[in-house]
């Protein structure tokens, strides 16, 4: 299909729909150290073309807990450009194992997940990330058939990447909260030799 222009602003909820089945751009910076790689966009990250955008995602701010970002990124009407130059320069990217955007996570069939995890094997051969963090135990499991893989460090690399395995970010994950999700976050940059900030208490 061809995807509707992205937003330059906050979608309303009437707009999100036409997003259904849209894609978004990877980010990717040069050179690549540590690919965060999400199951699929939803249909406001597909809206503003930005990763992890829909208010209540706690990817960037458990980012920001880690360290990797000075600030808390409002993705929310898009990445500007200082924001997307802060991610280049410390070396992070992100992706998704589907690229097609959908309401839930669970739309999505067996065949889109593997066909996506071939797709990102592909990504990873090409740009050569030192560290892949997949955000999501399950979709992982479903996409790769490692039934019995567990959050941390992967024994097994991926494509010549450290892999690491992590929690899904978004806000239904009653598992996670935003200081569990950004310890896993410090300790997969540290091993792909981001430069971390300290950051304190809010």
């Amino acid at each position: 299909m061809t995807s509707p222009p992205p937003l330059e602003r906050r979608p309303t909820r009437a707009e999100l729909a036409a997003y259904d089945g849209a894609t978004v751009d990877d980010l990717l910076a040069d050179p690549l150290r540590l690919l965060f790689v999400g199951i699929n966009p939803g249909l406001w990250t597909a809206a503003v073309n930005a990763h992890f955008a829909r208010p209540g995602n706690r990817f960037w701010p458990a980012l920001h807990r880690a360290g990797i970002t000075s600030h808390v990124v409002d993705a929310s009407a898009g990445l500007t450009a200082a924001d997307r130059r802060v991610l280049a320069e410390a070396g992070v990217g992100i992706s998704n194992i589907a690229p097609v955007a959908t309401a839930r996570a669970d739309q999505l069939s067996a065949a889109q997940l593997s066909e996506g995890g071939d797709r990102l094997r592909r990504l990873v051969a090409e740009r050569a990330p030192r560290v892949v963090a997949v955000l999501g135990v399950t979709a992982y499991r479903q996409a790769f058939g490692r039934r019995q893989a567990a959050i941390g460090r992967q024994d097994d690399d991926f494509e010549g990447a450290e892999l690491w395995v992590l929690g899904n970010p978004s806000g239904l994950n009653a598992h996670e909260t935003v200081e569990t999700l950004a310890t896993w976050y410090r300790r997969a940059a540290q091993a792909a030799g981001v430069a971390l900030l300290d950051v304190g208490p809010d």
